[in-house]
């Protein structure tokens, strides 16, 4: 009897157990319920937010769209005629001849070209990129009204990669250039070109970074970085700020795929200003020119030259009768701010000096022996020895850049005094020569004609004819050789 009444008190207490706990989880799957049947509300301050930011960037996006121009353009592409693989093979000889296998003329086929520029003035002024128009035989601007214009070529600068085309119109719309110095890493910016043939593409992003140099795009390098979409088509497009000002002119992308990976690099408005200026009123960049070699500060180099930073071009030599060595610049002085601006990298001192027109004064900061100093200096013209061709000659030496052997080359690069002539500096893709020339490799002599420096290089060379082949003496490796340029 005892037992059972204990049995029903324990049932009873099981059973008010399972009753609680049933409570619980029903209540639980209610809230549950209740959590997932509610609908997410959005505040009304975040939508006004992202409108008027919406609306911002759609406002300068129309601004400037209509300043940003299609550039097509049309060259003949050389092909060299190929040999049968089976050409030595004496079944097929037997069958179809001695005469198979024989390497084929060569062909010739057009290439279409597409790129981006930018209207910088109302009579028909357009920034682009210079390996968008480089050996253009014709070149077609298409405005963002449909209408088509040939565009005729003013001027170009390899070493900027800065190009300026003009159509034959007027009161076109602008873009208003921006003071690119003052851009700040993390601005919003606004990318506008034709990527992929698709025109009036715009994008959107930040500044990731500003003076990007030794990227290996071109001599003159000061990039804004940018994480704005840029793809193949964009080159020459504009880079805008947040008051639809062009702080850039859009030139590449940093891509292993040839696509958008986050990383493009733009033309600072400041550089292109000056080399369109240039191009506009002389057809060539005159460039400033202050006569030092210059390195970077290393932590070693710091130590031994008692600098408290890693900043600045340290200075390795001087040239004789140059505007540094009467300026009292000596070697072994530290190179920290030019006119006001710090130098970080001897790379944005090339380009300071290199924007500073000839003949004005500049103030450079130096840290001499650890102690700081104020030196004042004239800025030359940069000699023409030191100048680079463009390479754009219709023979086999098309896509060649050359320039006079300096003492610095030639002790850099151990060069005999002996040797006097002009030296490669680069070879361009699809050039003829490519694969056959080298960078570095100094040429002597052009078909028995001696070649003593730019001047002689480029008379001898404008004379050959497209089809012409051409015998080079050339000093490479420590001795001289003979090589062909023809189409075999």
């Amino acid at each position: 009897m005892v037992f059972k009444k204990r049995a029903l008190v324990f049932a009873t207490i099981f059973m008010l157990i399972g009753m609680i706990i049933g409570l619980g989880i029903s209540s639980n799957f209610n809230l549950h319920t209740n959590a997932y049947t509610e609908e997410p509300t959005i505040s009304k301050e975040a939508v006004d937010i992202l409108s008027k930011t919406g609306q911002a960037m759609a406002e300068v996006a129309a601004a400037v769209k209509p300043a940003v121009v299609n550039v097509s353009t049309t060259q003949t592409i050389k092909t060299q005629g190929m040999p049968s693989p089976f050409f030595n093979d004496p079944f097929f000889r037997r069958f179809f001849g001695d005469e198979f296998g024989q390497i084929e003329k060569p062909r010739e086929r057009k290439q279409v070209s597409l790129g981006s520029g930018v209207i910088v003035d109302r009579d028909g002024y357009i920034l682009t990129n210079n390996h968008v128009i480089q050996n253009a035989e014709e070149i077609k601007v298409k405005l963002s009204d449909k209408r088509e214009f040939k565009g005729k070529v003013i001027g170009t600068d390899p070493k900027t990669d800065i190009a300026v085309i003009k159509i034959d119109s007027n009161h076109l719309p602008v873009i208003k250039l921006g003071d690119s110095d003052k851009l700040k890493v993390g601005e919003t910016v606004i990318a506008i070109g034709n990527p992929f043939g698709l025109n009036q593409t715009v994008t959107s992003g930040i500044v990731s970074a500003t003076g990007r140099a030794n990227v290996g795009i071109s001599d003159y390098e000061d990039f804004i970085q940018t994480d704005a979409a840029i793809n193949p088509g964009n080159s020459g497009g504009a880079l805008v700020n947040a008051g639809g000002e062009l702080i850039g002119i859009n030139t590449a992308i940093f891509s292993t795929s040839g696509g958008y990976q986050g990383i493009g690099f733009a033309i600072p408005s400041n550089m292109a200003k000056v080399v369109m200026e240039n191009l506009i009123k002389r057809g060539k960049v005159i460039r400033g020119w202050l006569g030092v070699s210059v390195q970077p500060i290393t932590p070693e180099l710091a130590k031994q030259f008692n600098l408290k930073e890693e900043k600045g071009a340290l200075v390795g030599d001087v040239v004789e009768d140059s505007p540094a060595e009467r300026a009292g610049i000596k070697r072994g002085d530290v190179i920290v701010e030019y006119n006001g601006k710090e130098v970080g990298e001897p790379s944005s001192l090339r380009n300071m000096v290199a924007n500073t027109p000839p003949n004005n004064e500049a103030m450079l900061k130096i840290l001499r022996d650890g102690k700081p100093d104020t030196v004042r200096v004239t800025i030359a013209e940069l000699p023409v020895e030191m100048q680079k061709t463009s390479g754009k000659f219709d023979n086999y030496l098309k896509g060649v850049h050359i320039q006079d052997i300096t003492p610095e080359l030639k002790k850099s690069l151990d060069i005999p005094k002996r040797i006097t002539g002009v030296i490669i500096t680069d070879i361009e893709d699809g050039s003829p020569s490519e694969g056959v020339l080298a960078k570095n490799d100094v040429i002597l002599e052009i078909n028995r004609q001696r070649i003593s420096g730019m001047k002689d290089y480029e008379a001898v060379v404008s004379r050959i004819k497209p089809e012409q082949n051409i015998l080079l003496l050339i000093y490479r490796n420590g001795s001289t050789i003979y090589i062909t340029l023809s189409a075999q």
